[in-house]
């Protein structure tokens, strides 16, 4: 806890002093603010990919029963999971806004509180999602699935129920632990999960012959052991001493309004998750849908496993300005937005050239189609481009979230890719019949739109006045003392 205030008092100094030469005050400062930014990046990146391989790795061990239930666990992952995933993560945002804050304002009392809060909340918008779950296999046949699949993705669903109330506790903890600089145990937590979930699925689908309901069950029980272990975390480590102080009453007091921001926090983090979803929806409509999703399907499957290093830089951006905001260092804060954009972006171009000069032979580590190979090699373009705006765009978004403004960047959301990217890339794709390339050249037109906007505010931003905002954020949200529940 020292470490990380010492720095950040030592970068608002550096950028202070006047009697330093420009040149040699913007290089220590550099060298103090990325070796606090890969502190935080590089565990946060291992989290999100961790988590990531244990989903596939449950649609693998689903796939070698046959290809009914390959299918219908990529329908219940990708079709229904990330609905609940997406949503949950957005709101748990509203702890990482409030709890970075709180922590550079050394109001380390509150960050529990804000857990407790935001967990009372995901665990209530937990109820009508898993009601959905249980009716997903009418819902799949009303959205155009055969009764089949319907019905086997159903059952996968079924044992991905108790996954909600885990996702509900998971990511108000990973946000109130990053608020705090505390990454590196949520990732040793994430690998040796892992591990356990790779035998435990082993002996569940294969040898006790459970199928897709064990397999589902098995990451449900995998998610909430990450949640176990990571509050065993909390309320042992030192670290956390002054954060978590028990459980309080006033986790229920205030939660109209912590509603209101953690929804605002939602729509723009499921605004943005769903958007290349569509792409993929829109894709299946066209003459060669075969073709287009299989191009596709590849190009998107490169483009999450890169897109984890952005998340990582998302995180670690929006702890940081979070941070510098709330102990009022608005030099160190702006200071930090340009530092991550710009190793973000520098990062993203390295894994666009990658691309590009790998196009003709990538697609062969999914399938050994050469008109499938042919068609990536032809999306590559687009996929490299796409890339870079993604080591821009979710950076911006982590600032948005350090500071607050997760209201504003929903309406941006909604304009560039909903009013603006989907219909300018169905246009593209259908009337001018350029296919899966038009499609995505449209979307990413709305995404490029989005990022000039953010750019354009974050960087006109009086860092001062956020400074002030962020002041007055935490008086509002700061309760008095309430008797401990135990």
């Amino acid at each position: 806890m020292a470490a990380e205030s010492g720095a950040s008092q030592k970068l608002e100094s550096i950028l202070s002093d006047n009697s330093i030469p420009w040149a040699r005050r913007i290089w220590m400062a550099s060298l103090v603010e990325m070796k606090l930014l890969v502190y935080l990046a590089a565990p946060a990146v291992m989290v999100y990919m961790l988590n990531y391989v244990m989903s596939m790795s449950t649609q693998i061990f689903s796939g070698h029963l046959g290809n009914l239930e390959l299918a219908a666990a990529s329908l219940g992952n990708t079709g229904i999971q990330i609905f609940a995933y997406g949503l949950m993560l957005g709101m748990g945002s509203a702890v990482e806004t409030l709890c970075g804050q709180a922590y550079g304002a050394h109001k380390y009392e509150m960050l529990g509180v804000y857990l407790q809060r935001s967990t009372v909340l995901l665990m209530a918008t937990g109820v009508p999602l898993a009601a959905i779950y249980a009716l997903s296999r009418p819902i799949l046949v009303l959205l155009g699935e055969s009764p089949e699949i319907a019905k086997a993705a159903s059952i996968f669903v079924y044992g991905l129920i108790p996954q909600i109330f885990a996702y509900a506790a998971n990511f108000p903890i990973q946000k109130f632990l990053q608020a705090q600089s505390i990454v590196a145990p949520s990732a040793y937590i994430s690998a040796a999960t892992l591990v356990v979930h790779l035998l435990l699925s082993w002996v569940v689908v294969y040898k006790i012959g459970l199928g897709l309901l064990g397999a589902s069950l098995a990451l449900s029980l995998s998610w909430w052991i990450i949640v176990g272990a990571q509050f065993v975390y909390i309320s042992s480590s030192s670290r956390c001493h002054f954060t978590w102080t028990g459980f309080t009453w006033q986790a229920f007091s205030g939660l109209p309004e912590f509603f209101r921001l953690s929804i605002a926090s939602a729509v723009m983090l499921c605004l943005e998750a769903w958007y290349f979803q569509i792409l993929v929806l829109i894709a299946g409509l066209l003459d060669n849908p075969e073709l287009a999703l299989d191009s596709l399907s590849v190009c998107m499957t490169l483009s999450g496993w890169i897109f984890m290093i952005s998340v990582g830089f998302n995180a670690a951006a929006s702890v940081r300005v979070s941070n510098e905001l709330g102990a009022g260092n608005p030099k160190s804060a702006a200071f930090s937005v340009v530092v991550v954009t710009v190793m973000s972006f520098i990062v993203s171009v390295i894994a666009a050239i990658i691309i590009l000069c790998l196009r003709d032979y990538i697609s062969y580590a999914f399938t050994d189609g050469e008109v499938v190979a042919r068609a990536v090699s032809d999306l590559c373009p687009l996929l490299a481009t796409t890339l870079i705006l993604n080591g821009i765009q979710p950076v911006l978004s982590g600032v948005a979230v350090g500071c607050g403004w997760q209201a504003f960047v929903a309406y941006v959301n909604v304009g560039c890719y909903y009013i603006i990217g989907v219909p300018f890339g169905s246009l593209l794709g259908f009337k001018f019949g350029l296919g899966a390339k038009g499609i995505w050249g449209g979307m990413i037109g709305g995404t490029f739109m989005q990022t000039l906007i953010l750019l354009w505010v974050t960087f006109r931003t009086d860092w001062n006045k956020e400074v002030e905002e962020a002041k007055k954020r935490l008086n509002k949200w700061e309760d008095k003392k309430e008797p401990l529940l135990s």
